[in-house]
């Protein structure tokens, strides 16, 4: 039986590489939903198909699961044989629930955090999930320790402090979803709005013992950057490619956070996430490219040792961090077959590269409204290659500071924010929530004191121009031409992870607490309003011969912080109040998981 596997794992599983297999077979079987992303590779896609396109309209709520808290509910459960393990934001309770006893809690884990995490968290106290592995569920709580939990009991195996400081008084803290790649579980940071200095780290799964850590910028030793064998467009990015790009020591609290998604290629055993924005907000304080904040980064699992990287947003001026999941796919490009990397940035391009050796190959606009800049430059022969071309008046380092620079489009929070895409290998096209707004963005000077917001800038927020008052869209993307295929409307920014099946469905929620349905057309087939606002991830399973979706609704996260903290001043939750003002007429906090499936 699945369960009885599940249980003896964490005893018969001797060896790093052991597990390793144990976790891959896991993913391969979509029954199960074992890891966030739902594979390494981060499609989002499952091979079910017993709710397809044709029944999808009948599906009912199969059981619903209260989790206790009133914040955003980012991630999703992990479905591992007969077990759910389902999380929960602030203070980071997880419970295992039997499946085959009407979800009865098998084991809840409540840690025990200073509260003061608590202010330090920019937008809202998300948490984007746990992770699975040799027996074990990693969970990375609020205060940045990163906790192993046995699977069958919930007791902890052992702990590790990621952070500097669990009190919130250095301004870290976690939300990411852990990744488990061989024998080491993959960890990031968040804090860049209180000048923390991003990095990823790898620990041991056995003992905790940190592996490796790789931090976005600093010197070569810290970067884990190689100055001829590292590449950046092909090229070597050379010695003190990251420091000789920031003025002085400022690189010391310069952001470059990494609390997004992570994916991994075994067959190249290369790691790929993005690192966010420079610290501070205002440009004016920080001159240079400011490297490796705002990049793509392919490292090696084992060692950390950086293999290629691309800065998408050079001296960003605008916020547009660049954590958003890249998803790796095979799809044909000028009628060849190519293994690519594609990510949709908060910026509001779409980037699809080799994934092997980091060669750009498309970068497009996938929101028209996105007018920061013209283009990204793709004549390998231009000095600018690679770079976006920025059009003067949005750049708030060229209009300087104490100006407020107007109708920037996206805002902040981008085309796109850290809710997952999803790819179908069976169309070849990606389905990618976004949001269709634009901001004004007026930049101050501000000093750093740690602990404290190092923000640098008052932000508003709005719909973008002729969008009737949507500030969502859900699309259809072809990242081989770098053009939507189609393109449906929301009221709200769509701001749920989307899910692909082979039963020719897509799946993703709304900000108004909607799961809805789509076919690979974009025709709705299918909605239903769960309790609270979606920004939770869809995810799919199979128990007893029948398939399930299961999704967390609770509002919050950024665009529902005013909500979740009960902030009403516009330009609160950094701007974001303001713009989805509307959103209190439609839903309020919960904490809920939906499953639905279609009945006998």
């Amino acid at each position: 039986m699945r369960a009885l596997a599940v249980c003896t794992m964490s005893v018969s599983l001797a060896g790093g590489a052991l597990a390793n297999d144990d976790l891959q077979a896991l993913i391969s079987n979509s029954k199960d939903w074992a890891i966030q992303t739902g594979d390494y590779a981060n499609t989002r896609y499952s091979k079910l198909n017993k709710i397809n396109k044709d029944n999808v309209k009948n599906l009912q709520v199969a059981w619903t699961f209260s989790t206790g808290v009133l914040r955003g509910h980012e991630g999703g459960p992990l479905i591992i044989g007969d077990i759910m393990y389902v999380h929960a934001p602030y203070p980071n309770t997880v419970y295992a629930l039997d499946l085959n006893n009407d979800g009865k809690i098998l084991w809840k884990y409540e840690p025990k955090q200073d509260p003061n995490v608590i202010p330090i968290m920019c937008c809202d106290t998300v948490n984007r999930g746990v992770a699975y592995g040799d027996g074990k569920i990693f969970l990375y709580q609020a205060d940045t320790t990163l906790v192993a939990l046995d699977a069958k009991t919930g007791k902890p195996v052992w702990s590790v402090k990621n952070g500097e400081a669990a009190d919130g008084s250095k301004g870290e803290s976690g939300t990411s979803a852990p990744m488990v790649v061989k024998d080491k579980v993959i960890v990031g940071i968040s804090g860049g709005e209180f000048g923390v200095r991003g990095a990823l780290t790898a620990y041991n799964i056995k003992d905790g013992k940190q592996a490796w850590r790789a931090w976005s910028m600093g010197s070569d030793e810290e970067t884990l950057i190689d100055p001829e064998k590292t590449t950046e467009l092909g090229k070597p990015v050379g010695k003190d490619s990251s420091t000789k790009t920031w003025e002085g020591d400022q690189w010391k609290i310069g952001g470059g956070t990494t609390w997004g998604w992570y994916s991994y290629d075994a067959k190249l055993n290369l790691i790929y996430y993005g690192t966010g924005n420079p610290s501070t907000w205002n440009p004016s304080q920080r001159p240079g490219d400011n490297k490796w904040s705002m990049t793509i980064m392919a490292r090696d699992a084992d060692t950390g040792q950086a293999k290629w990287l691309y800065q998408m947003t050079p001296h960003d001026e605008w916020d547009y961090d660049g954590v958003n999941e890249m998803i790796l796919a095979d799809i044909p490009i000028d009628g060849k077959d190519r293994a690519v990397l594609v990510h949709f940035d908060r910026n509001g391009f779409a980037y699809t590269l080799d994934r092997e050796t980091g060669e750009l190959l498309v970068a497009k606009k996938y929101d028209p409204a996105v007018n920061w800049a013209t283009e990204v430059v793709m004549d390998k022969s231009s000095k600018d290659y690679g770079r976006p071309t920025v059009v003067d008046k949005y750049s708030t380092a060229k209009q300087g500071e104490d100006v407020n620079t107007t109708g920037i489009c996206p805002a902040a929070l981008g085309t796109k924010d850290q809710q997952p895409a999803t790819f179908s290998p069976k169309t070849k096209l990606f389905y990618v929530p976004t949001n269709h707004v634009c901001m004004d963005y007026e930049p101050y000077r501000v000093s750093y004191t740690a602990g404290q917001p190092y923000i640098g800038a008052t932000l508003s927020m709005y719909p973008a121009p002729n969008s009737h008052g949507g500030m969502g869209n859900f699309i259809a993307w072809d990242a081989a031409k770098g053009e939507i295929v189609w393109s449906k409307p929301e009221q709200f920014s769509v701001w749920s992870g989307a899910l692909a099946t082979d039963g020719d469905v897509v799946f993703y929620g709304t900000l108004e607490g909607y799961l809805k349905a789509v076919d690979k057309d974009g025709k709705e087939l299918y909605k239903f309003k769960t309790p609270s606002g979606i920004i939770g991830n869809v995810t799919t399973y199979e128990h007893k011969g029948k398939q399930y979706v299961a999704v967390l609704s609770g509002v919050g996260g950024w665009a529902g912080i005013g909500l979740a903290a009960g902030l009403t001043k516009g330009t609160d939750g950094l701007g974001a109040v303001g713009g989805y003002a509307g959103l209190s007429d439609y839903t309020a906090l919960g904490g809920q998981l939906t499953v639905f499936t279609v009945p006998d």
